[in-house]
């Protein structure tokens, strides 16, 4: 499960070639091909006032993505690396989808911005629309931190949350693919406080050590690996708690699966991974099960 390729996709405006020189430290786990995506909504080439399609648009968009590709491509190729591009026209996320199956990626790079509200509701949709249709993991890369220094090393003290569902566990076997570039992993656990209500003391307690002994348990597995780790048990809302550890813990990046069963996976697939997205100062990595989809 080593990142070997991923795509990289770019509008021109999160996401420059800078934010994918701070991904580089991945060369040390197998990571050599980068595929570039820049995926030109049809808005973009439509002319106004019902005049039609405006193909002459289309190719010029294209041509300027193509020249910037070119010139990051050189810098790559004198890094060893593969490099692969589509400059494609239509709507975002099918495109991106598409590529990253026909491609065999590895991993999904998108980047985050603050919007106005309009357009924070517009990407935090197709944010969630990539999690719900992507079986690759997918990396909402956010390189500039909040002080404004460079994030160059998202994966050194990564926060892994889990609620052992599938695919924390697939993102157990994930993360330790990048161990070489990995010199901490923050294991969190996040109860809610409905699962605690009207229960006795003792009741809570016999939760409170069941949840802290299956946190040590994969913590157990990392460092049967080679990596260090420590557990940590937090109650209330999911990902406000998450955003909280990773202040408290200084990590460099969230880690998480995406589509856990029970109650785990209503909070998922409602708030919390926009929370996460837009609340989050550093990147968020979440990691879906390997299954068959019907991406058409």
């Amino acid at each position: 499960m080593e990142i070997k390729k991923l795509l990289f996709v770019t509008q021109f405006e999160e996401l420059w070639f800078d934010s994918l020189n701070s991904l580089m430290d991945l060369r040390k786990t197998g990571f050599n091909h980068v595929v570039f995506i820049h995926v030109i909504e049809r808005d973009k080439v439509a002319l106004r006032r019902g005049k039609g399609y405006l193909k002459d648009e289309e190719v010029k968009l294209k041509e300027i993505a193509n020249v910037r590709f070119i010139d990051w491509a050189e810098t790559l190729y004198e890094q060893g690396i593969e490099v692969g591009a589509y400059m494609v026209v239509g709507d975002l996320v099918p495109k991106v989808v598409s590529a990253a199956k026909e491609e065999g990626v590895n991993l999904i790079v998108v980047g985050h911005h603050k919007r106005g509200k309009i357009e924070e509701l517009y990407a935090g949709s197709k944010t969630l629309e990539l999690l719900r249709r992507a079986s690759t993991p997918v990396l909402i890369h956010k390189y500039i931190l909040p002080s404004g220094k460079v994030n160059d090393k998202p994966f050194e003290r990564p926060l892994f949350a889990t609620d052992w569902s599938h695919p924390c566990e697939v993102a157990v076997e994930y993360l330790i693919s990048l161990k070489e570039i990995i010199q901490k992993i923050e294991v969190i656990h996040v109860a809610s406080e409905k699962s605690l209500k009207g229960s006795s003391a003792m009741e809570v307690q016999k939760i409170r050590k069941e949840s802290r002994r299956r946190l040590d348990e994969v913590c157990e597995i990392f460092c049967a690996k080679g990596i260090n780790a420590k557990p940590h048990l937090y109650v209330g809302d999911a990902a406000e708690q998450i955003i909280r550890a990773t202040h408290e813990r200084e990590a460099s990046m969230v880690v998480a699966g995406t589509t856990g069963r029970g109650p785990w996976r209503e909070r998922w697939l409602g708030s919390v991974p926009r929370k996460l997205v837009e609340q989050s100062e550093i990147p968020v990595l979440l990691i879906p099960a390997p299954i068959e989809q019907d991406d058409s």
